[in-house]
């Protein structure tokens, strides 16, 4: 398993969202250059960055904070926020972020994000879907988590046969720390064996870590305030 420590970014600044609200942002002294050596020093080798005002504006705001951090710390970064256009992510990579995140596009534009991963190929780019549970089936979220696709994750994900890497966020975990939707992520690794599954949201404890069927973890909230330590985490993520 491989795990992202994750990092999210408003004007520049660390912080956390609750469930993904802009009006409930926890903010940390840390400044993202040293949070991602501190994330190197432990052991990590990616970083998961999220440009949250790129991601309510639907335009890569911090951009140049972003390739900057690419270019001059040692981690593969998985970055996000806002990335719609085939320039904007052609910059990322001259930069040296290693992949791309798309979400809501995937579901609006799927032919366009189709063509980019047969451009750039299926190791730049991971598919992000937020996932909503309606009487027991996984919905896809877009706009922020503030519209309902009515279409499920089964469904979207079969658009891109060949994508190869896929980040699913619960919606309702995220934030949270009550642990991970587990029979949603043994349910995604059965339906869709030849796919890199990331999980997001809840992820509180190695016990959770210990219990994921998926090949990646996205860890924010609780390694930020203390809760896991990365060492641990990477060192069970190894055994």
């Amino acid at each position: 398993m491989i795990i992202y420590p994750a990092m999210d970014l408003i004007g520049g600044r660390a912080v956390r969202l609750k469930q993904g609200r802009f009006d409930d942002v926890t903010a940390y002294s840390t400044e993202p250059f040293e949070a991602l050596r501190g994330f190197a020093a432990a052991g990590a080798s990616w970083a998961h960055v999220v440009d949250l005002d790129g991601a309510k504006t639907g335009n890569p705001v911090q951009r140049e904070l972003v390739a900057q951090l690419a270019r001059e710390t040692p981690l593969k970064l998985q970055v996000a926020g806002g990335y719609r256009e085939r320039g904007q992510l052609v910059r990322m990579f001259d930069a040296g972020v290693s992949r791309v995140v798309i979400g809501s596009l995937a579901v609006r534009e799927p032919d366009a994000v189709g063509a980019w991963l047969k451009e750039f190929g299926p190791d730049r780019i991971t598919l992000s879907l937020d996932i909503r549970l309606t009487e027991g089936s996984p919905r896809v979220a877009v706009a922020g988590w503030t519209e309902d696709t009515g279409r499920s994750l089964w469904d979207v994900a079969a658009q891109f046969p060949n994508a190869r890497h896929l980040l699913v966020t619960d919606i309702g975990r995220d934030g949270m720390l009550q642990g991970p939707n587990f029979a949603l992520y043994q349910e995604i690794a059965r339906r869709l064996p030849g796919v890199a599954v990331q999980a997001s949201g809840g992820i509180t404890s190695l016990d959770d870590l210990e219990q994921l069927p998926t090949d990646g973890a996205i860890i924010g909230k609780a390694l930020w305030e203390q809760r896991i330590s990365l060492e641990e985490a990477l060192g069970l993520a190894r055994a």
